[in-house]
């Protein structure tokens, strides 16, 4: 009975994580591949509560009809939509690739110059949101923008770049989206063994033929992986598109987000997020299937230290290439303060004049803004900090591959598809929870739990057992022990967890501009909207004010990480 009783409170803890994740993602997931089939939204909690929604819903299923399903391929707007993504996904993740190689060989295999500024800025995309980025090539692209305006001085005509195309949202994904794939290329430069190319080396073998024939096909296995991970990002990017994407140009994520929150098709709306998912989990499977089972070690023992690149001939060429490709973001966020501090910026390379009230105007008018971010992000800190923990110790104790798989299922579908899926199933009583701050926490959670639970899966595996089990023998509950011996353990991985969660929802876009209601309006949907009514210089203001939160918090981050080690 004694035995009953200790672990009784851990499995209601079990249990509650189960029905938390079966509420807020598999029915919503599950209802939303339903709708696809009956076109209209499915009561599935009022079905458990009332004959008459019961009813109903099952005449729903019986009229359920595959013409959503067909219209993917009938329908020239949609089937183009699907096809323009997964082209677009395909270029971009390629040419990341192509950018990347020179780029990771110079930082992990050679003594190229400003080798160590060039790796800090590397890290500037990744705290941008991408609508601000896409903004920002606006800025600098568009009909006045400043590059278009020396472009025409020196006799081009038209725009440089036309931003709002297929060409201008690839350009401005690869810029912004290449860390993804360059930090894992520079690690798998690093470990690849470098005695096989001295012994090509020994041999005769020249550089340029050593790399293409010995170092080269090493990192292949990695460029794989990062190929799909790319991909993955390109296809599920909600802020690029909605951005940038014209009237012609169809895009899946667009087309769900107009159909839901323009047209409130919600047939339309499902079978696009279903197919949403379908894709992102199809790429999942193959990065998997890629990289289970196989064996890409080289040569067993303690690796040789690696003999950096010293010849000029190679290091001048990758350093000035590397700056370009760093220089282009640098240059973005540089012409969004310029935009945010003008006074007035039209057809010219400068401003006519400076000024901090469009800053001013943020802080008293869009206070609220910056404060609901706040509220949100840390609303959302908190239930994924309680969720992973116990995640992490089911997942590590207990073996529990069923909560391990829950996790991630985030990482597989998109925002805009979840939020979607969000909206369909919680749009009715008795949970009808659609336009609440409730059910945007919630979202932010689980999108962002993967991160918390990689943190702290990590973190639980590096305390021994033997730790609790000291505790129980003492008379301590298994909860009573998780709390206060593993918990103080954990603080490490939660911290270094939580500034990571934080500071994506901060940036999140796709939930916030689908979900949120106009009273809890983060700054990442104000910039949106600002955007949208042509006030360029508030959302440049607002997005400053953003990047440098961004900035802060992961400088925490990095902090924390680097103290803990």
């Amino acid at each position: 009975m004694k035995k009953l009783r200790k672990f009784s409170s851990m499995t209601a803890i079990k249990w509650f994580i189960y029905a938390f994740f079966l509420l807020f993602l598999i029915l919503p997931l599950l209802a939303v591949f339903l709708v696809s089939f009956t076109n209209d939204p499915i009561n599935l909690f009022g079905s458990f509560k009332n004959t008459e929604t019961l009813r109903t819903t099952l005449e729903q299923f019986q009229n359920g009809t595959l013409e959503n399903f067909k219209a993917i391929f009938s329908n020239g707007h949609y089937f183009s939509g699907l096809k323009n993504s997964i082209l677009l996904s395909f270029i971009v993740s390629v040419a990341v690739i192509l950018l990347c190689v020179p780029i990771a060989y110079g930082i992990a295999r050679t003594n190229m110059p400003w080798k160590k500024t060039i790796s800090a800025l590397c890290t500037i995309p990744l705290v941008v949101p991408t609508f601000i980025s896409a903004y920002a090539f606006i800025i600098m692209f568009g009909r006045s923008g400043w590059v278009t305006y020396i472009y025409q001085a020196l006799g081009g005509e038209g725009l440089f770049i036309d931003p709002y195309s297929m060409t201008g949202i690839a350009i401005v994904q690869i810029f912004f989206f290449f860390p993804y794939a360059l930090w894992p290329m520079v690690a798998a430069f690093k470990i690849s063994d470098a005695s096989l190319e001295e012994a090509s080396r020994n041999m005769g073998a020249k550089g340029w033929l050593t790399f293409q024939t010995v170092t080269f096909p090493l990192v292949i296995p990695g460029m794989l992986s990062t190929l799909m991970v790319i991909f993955a990002v390109s296809f599920s990017d909600f802020g690029t598109p909605i951005i940038l994407a014209p009237t012609d140009l169809n895009l899946i994520v667009v087309d769900a987000y107009r159909e839901i929150a323009g047209f409130f098709n919600w047939g339309g709306a499902a079978i696009l997020t279903v197919i949403m998912i379908a894709i992102a989990a199809i790429v999942y499977w193959l990065q998997n299937f890629f990289l289970k089972g196989r064996n890409y070690d080289t040569v067993s023992g303690k690796p040789k230290q690696i003999k950096l690149n010293k010849n000029r001939k190679v290091t001048i060429p990758l350093s000035i290439f590397s700056g370009f490709v760093v220089f282009v973001p640098l240059l973005a966020m540089l012409t969004v303060f310029l935009q945010s501090i003008a006074t007035t910026w039209g057809k010219d390379p400068l401003p006519t004049g400076y000024t901090l009230d469009h800053y001013k105007t943020i802080f008293s008018s869009s206070l609220g803004n910056i404060q609901n971010s706040l509220i949100l992000a840390f609303g959302a800190l908190i239930i994924s900090v309680v969720v992973a923990v116990f995640v992490s110790y089911f997942v590590v104790r207990q073996k529990s591959t069923s909560l391990d798989f829950m996790t991630t299922i985030p990482l597989i579908v998109p925002g805009i598809a979840f939020g979607v899926a969000l909206i369909q199933t919680f749009n009715v009583a008795p949970l009808q929870l659609t336009g609440t701050a409730f059910i945007l926490i919630v979202a932010y959670a689980i999108r962002r739990l993967p991160y918390m639970v990689r943190s702290t899966v990590g973190t639980m595996k590096s305390i021994k057992k033997d730790i609790e089990e000291a505790a129980v023998n003492l008379g301590a509950s298994t909860f009573t022990s998780a709390i206060t011996i593993l918990g103080p353990l954990m603080l490490p991985g939660i911290a270094a967890g939580s500034i990571l969660v934080f500071v994506t929802v901060i940036k999140e876009t796709s939930i916030s501009i689908l979900m949120a209601p106009a009273e809890w309006a983060p700054m990442s949907l104000a910039i949106f909207q600002n955007v949208l009514r042509a006030e360029y210089y508030s959302a440049a203001a607002m997005s400053i004010i953003l990047v440098l939160m961004v900035v802060t918090l992961q400088m925490i981050a990095n902090k924390i990480s680097s103290s803990s080690k």
